[in-house]
């Protein structure tokens, strides 16, 4: 099983950048994407952006051109890197990663969410 812990969000201008992190233990050699969805209040839950295990990424249109994904395979963190932050940006961000079990199952974990506010 795995566990994330995210970090980084916080209250930030219109305009301004934040850098989440999400860092991953247990069994985090089996984590074959890892990413990071949002949820504004009164909203459903959107996909952010997303980093495979071979590297590539995909994003929201939403965020396209403003946020970067990235990941450090040595300390099993993955980052998202938030520029040129808008009001609309504001959500609670969950970090998300999908691994294999012994048995070949897809898992599904999620972090606990850290709160980004960016006011206008």
């Amino acid at each position: 099983q795995v566990q994330l812990v995210e970090s980084g969000g916080g209250l930030v201008q219109t305009g301004g950048s934040l850098r989440l992190s999400c860092a991953a233990s247990g069994s985090a050699f089996s984590i074959i994407a890892m990413g990071w969805d949002r949820q504004a209040p009164g909203k459903q839950r959107e996909l952010v952006a997303v980093i495979r295990s071979g590297g590539d990424t995909m994003y929201a249109d939403s965020v396209k051109g403003r946020f970067t994904i990235s990941r450090d395979n040595a300390k099993n963190t993955v980052y998202l890197q938030m520029n040129n932050l808008k009001p609309e940006d504001t959500a609670v961000y969950y970090c998300n990663a999908r691994s294999v079990d012994s048995h070949d199952a897809v898992v599904d974990s999620w972090g606990q969410g850290t709160q980004v506010t960016v006011s206008s």
